[in-house]
């Protein structure tokens, strides 16, 4: 196939150019950087006539006087050829398409965009679209099936696709190209072509190869290769017969195979290796155009492809003296096979053999005499031996075209099969990142943003440098670094700048710390490490410095630059980071299989006590996701999120396991967006990150806007009112896990917010409940009262008391009870305090609870109850006391006053408070026994004073016959109040007297009726006066209302709000 390489001329301005002929092949027709289309009559054509279509043509097709442009207006456009008449616009995209190509009918055209779209589009009604999503980048190339069905796309997130059309589906998608961000930045332009005619094959340039799928099966079934080639192939084009394929690449190479042979028949160099971006064949092909991205515009002429069907004619009269020749050796059927196999009709070498027979016998002919092999002197693919051919139509089927036989592989030898191993194949392993960095292959990148701030790398003609940004400026002003060295890696504290290069053949991989927190003038070191050691993670602590590097290696640096601890790495590391005293190490612990990444992870805290908190345990993951962030929150605790979005954060309390606290992916609008995370906070709660529109990664300029994410834990049924409350509840619980760990660590914690953290759990806690209540899930409500506080549990008994819900209402005493002996158990030297509830609030409003001495009088007089017996209620059981069956303490509470030790249980209330005189004095009085039915001899004359002999105590229930029922609050307030009415009123009788009482209690306030109310700290007595149980235990009603350090009315006093 001899030709002739023409002289380039000058067509467009320098930048990316594109070339097509017409269908006649009159004209050649390009666009370029200049915006305008040049139609061409041949390549000495000195007044080309222009058509400008925009500032930038990118693309051009041209089918049946219809010539479509991308411009650089985001447009597709659409003029009449050759006039250059404008017929419309067919298709518009947020960003300027890319790559523009028709179908075979040229009734409709595909468009591909930087906005990861592609569209179909009618060329007769432009209405009628279709789109393609699906691609994570910009697109750089689209062709059609020649049948119609398929559309084949290449995209710069590395991905080829080939897609339904009418359905708009993916069909298959593979992994091929090298990922960049931008159509301008890819390695290759990745131009792909689809056989002409019966569409058998789909060519996609790879690297410095073609590789060849099969429509249907979309099996690689022949690779197209040159030794020559050395730079990535730019563009593929098939010739009009179908086969050949010529190829231009980004050093300026020009190949054309025999796609039947497998050999590169043409091989021409560009005049001054600048990069191919186009090729086109002429419709007769028997030339070549191309272009250049200088804009410039060449032909290679006189190709002929006749090669083929010469050869063809040539082979085709010996099929018959093939097959008398094969019956001459029917006996060595079972000799032994030539050295090189059955036949082989792609090798380069035997393919002349039929067109030059003086050279058949000296070449086919081995030093032993025996001939090599019959398939190759027929080198015809109708001649092919019986295992050949049984070979080719099990792999590429029955086709009786002229380009069915088109690739045929090598037939194997008759061996023994061998087994096939059909698991799991293994994962490629991740390589190592820096956490908060951009791809390193980018010219512009973020190499670190965290919570100090913004380290950005710019590697480009005019500039290799890098900006330091601090998001506060009161921590160091920005900073302006040459990069001369090269780095790759950075992480930024607020005491220093850590940097490091990647080793070359004459430096060492190096390590730089610029300290600015230093005091010393000297603020930056650099470590050289040791040969053929790289860099390959690196950290910033709290004085400290870590690098990991490639051979498992990690050394550990103090921030001035002092080599510290040095140990080996179980695995190759794929990230690591710092905070404060913790390390925090991700690394391979084994091969992953099917997608799957098998991590490990190590966590480490320094400090005076070095310790290992987490050592080599699994490292969790999304189904065949990878990881894409590390970090520790705000607060300290270590989070990551992997591939698939999902967030997921350290939970302590739970040895030291890992909960999904957010789905990042759940908020992204579309498939192909993503969001790029850049900090955690526990509290409050967000997510800082940065959406990225059709990417994984945000552009460094401008600089992009951080949003903020809600946390969710993956619970379920999260719509109902009790999923909501139970997914608060333990995300509350799970985000505030750090203030134990810092507490133990011996750092300063927020009291008050632990103390916020804690009142809102037991809120959410009191809130489910009564939610369950309501539910009549009776056993629920007392696994949340073990989740409760003291004090919360004394409110769930209120609730569950006014609820009627009585048998509740005692287990969860019991609950209480034991609650209260843990306190004790723990804290038994504490000095008592006012329980926290009573402390919460201030003001006129204020309530406050009993103390934990009144609360042992409390319980004293409950124990004398236990002789009641339970009464039946509207055909309910209903307990005299709801503590009628509590254990009373074995342990002795000391006491701190004067008075004699009293060994009866004492409930000590959640947050002790210190005693003050009076209680001590009411605990002197109540010292003793309270099972007594008589005053004791040394109890105080006070008490003695107030005792009302008119009333007697109800000492046992023969004693009183209203002890088989409760009295009513009315009951207790006439005892109460009976005297005072019969004063106003002498005259009346005892009708009259409860006429007149019920009145006056009509007029009284609720809060007043109720009389007592309720005891907090551990039961509740409804509907019981106070000064009754001054009566009945003889102590002083004063006495109760000077315990209060408020003074107030004892009936308001004790009330507790819900």
């Amino acid at each position: 196939m001899p030709c002739e390489r023409k002289p380039m001329r000058y067509d467009h301005s320098e930048g990316h150019t594109e070339v097509c002929f017409d269908d006649s092949g009159k004209f050649i027709v390009t666009c370029g950087n200049d915006g305008d289309v040049r139609i061409w009559e041949s390549l000495d054509d000195d007044d080309p006539k222009f058509i400008t279509v925009g500032e930038k043509a990118y693309s051009l097709a041209l089918k049946k006087g219809k010539l479509v442009t991308a411009s650089s207006n985001n447009t597709v456009q659409i003029h009449t050829f050759p006039d250059g008449d404008p017929d419309g616009i067919l298709t518009r995209f947020t960003t300027h398409a890319t790559h523009v190509a028709f179908n075979s009918s040229g009734s409709r055209v595909a468009a591909g965009s930087s906005d990861f779209m592609v569209k179909v589009v009618e060329v007769s009604d432009s209405s009628q679209q279709k789109t393609l999503r699906g691609h994570e980048a910009p697109v750089l190339s689209v062709t059609f099936d020649p049948k119609d069905d398929f559309l084949a796309s290449a995209s710069c997130d590395g991905s080829v696709v080939v897609w339904n059309i009418e359905e708009q589906t993916q069909v298959i998608s593979w992994p091929l190209l090298q990922k960049t961000n931008d159509f301008s930045n890819a390695k290759s332009l990745c131009r792909l072509a689809w056989q002409p005619g019966t569409a058998k094959f789909l060519a996609v340039p790879v690297e410095t190869k073609v590789h060849l799928y099969e429509r249907g099966s979309w099996d690689h079934v022949s690779t197209l290769s040159d030794d020559l080639l050395t730079q990535p192939i730019n563009v593929v084009a098939w010739s009009p017969c179908g086969k050949f394929l010529a190829a231009g690449s980004v050093g300026g190479s020009l190949n054309v195979w025999d796609v039947n042979s497998k050999l590169c028949v043409e091989r021409y160099k560009h005049e001054k290796g600048f990069t191919v971006c186009s090729l086109a064949w002429h419709p007769s092909g028997s030339q070549i155009a191309y272009t250049d991205t200088e804009g410039c515009l060449g032909l290679l002429d006189g190709l002929s492809t006749s090669t083929s069907t010469t050869n063809t004619t040539k082979q085709a009269p010996e099929k018959k003296p093939a097959e008398d020749y094969d019956a001459l050796f029917d006996d060595d059927d079972d000799d032994r096979l030539m050295d090189e196999g059955l036949s082989d009709t792609n090798s380069p070498v035997k393919k002349p053999v039929a067109g030059d027979d003086d050279d058949d016998d000296d070449f086919l002919m081995p030093a032993t005499g025996r001939v090599r092999n019959r398939g190759a002197i027929l080198d015809d693919e109708n001649s092919l031996d019986t295992g050949s051919l049984r070979l080719g139509q099990d792999k590429f089927g029955d086709d009786d075209d002229d380009t069915g036989s088109a690739v045929m592989p090598a037939a194997a030898p008759l061996v023994p099969l061998r087994p096939v191993y059909e698991g799991p194949l293994p994962s490629a392993p991740q390589k190592a990142f820096q956490p908060g960095s951009t791809p390193a292959h980018l010219t512009h990148r973020f190499m670190m943003w965290n919570s100090v701030g913004i380290v950005r790398g710019y590697n480009d003609e005019q500039d290799n440098a890098i900006d330091v940004e601090f998001h506060d400026t009161a921590v160091h002003h920005a900073m302006h670094l040459t990069n001369s060295l090269g780095h790759t890696m950075a992480d930024l504290s607020q005491e220093a700048v850590l940097l490091a290069c990647p080793s070359t053949d004459e430096l060492a991989s190096k390590l730089q710390c610029l300290h600015f927190s230093s005091w010393d003038t000297n603020k930056e070191w650099m470590v050289d490490l040791p040969k053929g050691e790289d860099a390959r993670a690196l950290c910033l602590g709290q004085g400290w410095v870590a690098v990991a590097t490639s051979t498992l290696t990690l050394r550990l640096f103090s921030i001035g630059g002092l080599q510290r601890e040095i140990f080996s790495l179980p695995g190759p590391v794929v990230c690591m980071v710092g905070h404060g005293e913790q390390l925090l190490i991700i690394y391979h612990r084994a091969t992953g299989f099917d997608g799957e990444q098998a991590l490990g992870v190590q966590l480490l805290q320094f400090g005076r006590r070095k310790r290992q908190l987490i050592n080599g345990e699994p490292f969790p993951l999304s189904l065949k996701s990878y990881l894409s962030w590390l970090g520790f929150t705000a607060e300290g605790t270590p989070c990551y999120v992997d591939s698939e979005g999902v967030v997921r954060m350290l939970n302590r309390s739970l040895g030291n396991t890992w909960t999904p606290v957010c789905n990042t992916r759940e908020t992204c609008k579309s498939k192909s967006d993503h969001y790029w995370v850049v900090g955690v906070h526990e509290n409050p709660q967000q997510l800082r990150c940065i959406p990225c529109k059709g990417s994984r990664y945000p552009p460094t300029l401008p600089r992009p806007a951080v949003a903020i994410l809600p946390f969710k834990l993956p619970l379920c049924q999260t719509t109902t009112e009790k999923g909501q409350m139970e997914e608060q509840l333990w995300r509350s619980v799970l985000f505030h896990n750090h203030y134990s760990f810092l507490s133990s660590s011996g750092y300063e914690i927020d009291e008050e917010g632990q103390s916020r953290s804690q009142k809102e759990q037991q809120e959410l806690l009191m809130k489910m409940f009564a939610l369950s209540c309501k539910l009549e899930r009776e056993f629920r409500c007392v696994e949340l009262a073990e989740l409760m506080t003291q004090n919360v549990v004394t409110l769930a008994i209120r609730y569950a008391s006014r609820s009627r819900r009585m048998a509740l209402a005692q287990r969860l005493s019991e609950i209480a009870l034991e609650k209260a002996n843990q306190v004790q158990e723990e804290e038994p030297e504490e000095p008592e305090e006012e329980p926290e509830y009573s402390r919460r609030t201030s003001g006129p409003e204020r309530r406050t609870c009993f103390s934990g001495r009144m609360v042992k009088v409390m319980v004293e007089y409950l124990q004398m109850l236990g002789a009641g017996k339970p009464s039946a209620s509207s055909g309910q059981p209903r307990v005299t006391n709801i503590l009628d069956n509590m254990t009373s303490s074995k342990k002795s509470a000391p006491l701190r006053s004067a008075g004699k030790p009293n060994k009866d249980p004492v409930l000590k209330p959640l947050a002790p408070r210190t005693k003050t005189k009076t209680q001590s004095t009411l605990l002197q009085m109540t010292g003793t026994k309270a099972s007594s039915k008589k005053t004791q001899a040394n109890a105080e004359p006070a008490a003695e004073q107030q005792k009302q002999p008119d009333v007697p105590p109800p000492a046992s229930p023969a004693d009183n016959t209203e002890n088989k029922r409760p009295k009513t609050g009315f009951q207790l307030w006439l005892e109460e109040n009976r005297k005072t009415i019969i004063a106003d009123h002498p005259d009346l009788e005892e009708t009259d007297v409860i006429k007149e009482a019920m009145g006056r209690f009509r007029t009284l306030s609720a809060e007043d009726r109720l009389g007592v109310g309720d005891i907090k700290g551990i039961v509740e007595l409804k509907n019981l006066q106070l000064s009754w149980i001054s009566r009945w235990i003889n102590v002083p009603l004063e006495l109760f209302q000077s315990a209060n350090r408020n003074h107030k009315p004892t009936r308001k006093l004790y009330r507790v709000k819900w």
